[in-house]
């Protein structure tokens, strides 16, 4: 599986780069502050919303710490889908948060 830091997360969004960022904690997390533009999906849901993604993107997925993140970015990985998953999660963020 891939992995990504969350200074190159950061790095690419500064540089104008598009990502296409899944957040799969739960919504009560995701409202303490989530990486601009990142879609919540959380891990529980993954397998039910899976069509509303794209095969032909590429996903960052991402966590509290990296531990659920790199578990949909298996599941993902097995159905096809290009994903990485950023090490270390939201406690190592140190970029912008809405």
């Amino acid at each position: 599986m891939k992995q990504i830091t969350p200074n190159q997360v950061n790095d690419k969004l500064l540089s104008g780069e598009t990502l296409n960022i899944i957040d799969v904690r739960e919504v009560d997390e995701v409202k303490e502050g989530r990486i601009p533009t990142a879609l919540n999906i959380p891990l529980g849901l993954l397998e039910f919303r899976i069509q509303e993604l794209d095969k032909s993107k590429e996903y960052i997925m991402v966590c509290r710490s990296g531990g659920r993140s790199g578990r949909a970015a298996s599941f993902l990985e097995g159905r096809g889908f290009k994903v990485i998953n950023m090490s270390g999660g939201m406690l190592e963020w140190a970029g912008r948060v809405e």
